[in-house]
């Protein structure tokens, strides 16, 4: 089993720590941008429109997962103190908050630019599921997105204080300090990355097969 408890602060430039989500969640954009980009170019499609439309749906994505982590910890973080939703550090982002976002802000731009929806969709979900499978570490270093104790060689250790209700250490509750968990982001990631290399192989195998839209589809 897996005892090594992450930092979830990457660097600290003065008074403003740099999250191992965050860097987690930019890294998970630039493998999507490169998996996009690589179907742009198979397909004959503009890279300008491509390159432009990836800045906006960057940060489109990154308004969407915030605003989707301030959403799901609202009571316990936000509720009575609003002014940490706009103030620095900002290190809370929810992966699929920013991939809604991000496809509605693409879906606008692609209209936007009378091009087919359905075309650009199957050069982009798979670059959807490159993000999910980097972004997902980020919760690796959290510690969250875990499941229940378990004794399998892959279980993760989880410090106390990042426990929820249901496993919470003594003598608060009664699971015990040294349990370990199911590591659900890595099962998510690993999802994510089989998503991925699954489109991919679909997209070079079945080229002169395939309607337009089918890869989304799938």
């Amino acid at each position: 089993m897996i005892d090594f408890l992450p930092p979830s602060i990457a660097i600290q430039l003065g008074p403003l720590p740099v999250y191992w989500y965050g860097i987690c969640y930019a890294l998970g954009l630039s493998l999507a941008y490169i998996v996009i980009r690589r179907g742009v170019r198979a397909r004959g499609l503009s890279e300008n429109l491509f390159a432009n439309g990836m800045i906006i749906v960057a940060i489109a994505a990154l308004v969407g997962g915030r605003a989707y982590h301030v959403i799901d910890q609202w009571n316990a973080l936000y509720r009575d103190d609003l002014i940490k939703i706009v103030l620095p550090p900002y290190s809370g982002l929810g992966v699929y908050g920013g991939i809604f976002t991000g496809v509605l802000a693409a879906a606008v731009y692609i209209r936007l630019h009378r091009q087919s929806f359905w075309v650009w969709a199957d050069v982009i979900v798979p670059g959807l599921f490159a993000m999910e499978f980097v972004a997902r570490w980020g919760n690796f270093f959290n510690q969250e997105l875990y499941g229940p104790p378990t004794t399998s060689p892959w279980g993760i250790a989880i410090d106390c204080s990042h426990r929820v209700a249901a496993y919470l250490c003594p003598p608060d509750g009664t699971t015990p300090a040294t349990a370990h968990f199911q590591p659900m982001f890595l099962f998510e990631s690993i999802s994510g990355l089989v998503g991925m290399l699954t489109l991919l192989w679909l997209t070079t195998r079945f080229a002169r097969r395939l309607r337009t839209g089918e890869i989304a589809l799938v």
